[in-house]
């Protein structure tokens, strides 16, 4: 069956979702369109490339994470030095191995621009910073003067996963000037409302995977220092769009992954956590599934 899917964001903890593609992928559920945000970006511009969840492990089983860790060269050698580049950079790292690797992928099952997709297979969401806005991509790059059929899905994946002081961000040029880009789940972190528009008639179920428990089973935040402020502030603003518009009638159709114990930049990732992270991803996919009404 055809099915639309939808990939929530989380950083390293996106390997959860591998596991839950393959349970999709065994029950004979085929995405037609994807979309996604940070981590559910990558695996949703994947998907949409022709990967397998076969294919998507050997891929990880390849890829050593820290290669995607490019910091700039410093030249004072000082042990605080590198704070200096979040504050000139805006960013620990330049996410350009990221982008390179991405690009590699994709190219590999003949994807560069969003031009070699059907309309609306991929849609990915993006943080538009200078202006205060959510961006759709392709969807919203004429409002940058730029043509959406020749936008570099690599670059679009790159923006989404540009978590901020971490990842320096993406500055795109438009005719206002210069734009800087960050990581769509500043704004929505799971973007099931793409799918659900008013007055838009359902062309096919749409499946959305997010990692996180249900928003019904949220703990509270415990805010006893600045430190964790800081935290539940991020997590807030990161939840709070997709938590109003989830209700009880898109639960029904959502596969939540509690994937407990890995922070969202860790990207020394144990091997052991990582086949944990998708052993998990798969459970949940397979408890949900065996009950979803379509």
């Amino acid at each position: 069956m055809k099915i639309d899917g939808v990939f929530s964001g989380g950083g390293i903890k996106g390997f959860a979702l591998i596991g839950a593609y393959e349970e999709i992928e065994s029950r004979g559920l085929q995405f037609v369109r994807v979309a996604g945000t940070s981590a559910g970006s990558i695996v949703a511009a994947l998907i949409a490339a022709g990967y397998t969840s076969k294919e998507l492990y050997q891929l990880m089983d390849e890829l050593d994470l820290t290669q995607l860790l490019d910091p700039r060269k410093l030249v004072i050698p000082f042990p605080f030095a590198k704070w200096l580049l979040v504050y000139w950079k805006l960013g620990l790292y330049k996410g350009n191995e990221l982008e390179k690797w991405l690009k590699e992928k994709l190219e590999a099952k003949g994807l560069r621009t969003f031009s070699d997709l059907p309309p609306d297979a991929l849609r990915v969401i993006a943080s538009d910073l200078s202006n205060g806005q959510m961006v759709v991509l392709p969807n919203d790059l004429p409002k940058f003067g730029i043509s959406p059929g020749s936008f570099s899905i690599a670059k679009a994946i790159r923006m989404s996963c540009s978590v901020p002081y971490f990842f320096e961000p993406v500055r795109l040029r438009s005719m206002d000037g210069v734009n800087i880009l960050v990581d769509g789940g500043v704004l929505s972190n799971f973007p099931m409302w793409l799918f659900d528009q008013e007055n838009v008639q359902k062309m096919r179920p749409v499946l959305g995977i997010k990692l996180s428990v249900s928003d019904y089973e949220h703990e509270k935040h415990k805010i006893k220092n600045g430190i964790q402020l800081f935290g539940a502030l991020f997590e807030t603003m990161k939840d709070a769009h997709d938590s109003r518009y989830i209700s009880k009638k898109h639960v029904k159709n959502i596969i939540f992954i509690p994937a407990e114990g890995v922070f969202l930049t860790e990207f020394h990732l144990t091997e052991e956590k990582k086949r944990r992270l998708i052993d998990v991803g798969r459970e949940h996919a397979k408890n949900f599934l065996d009950k979803w009404c379509y």
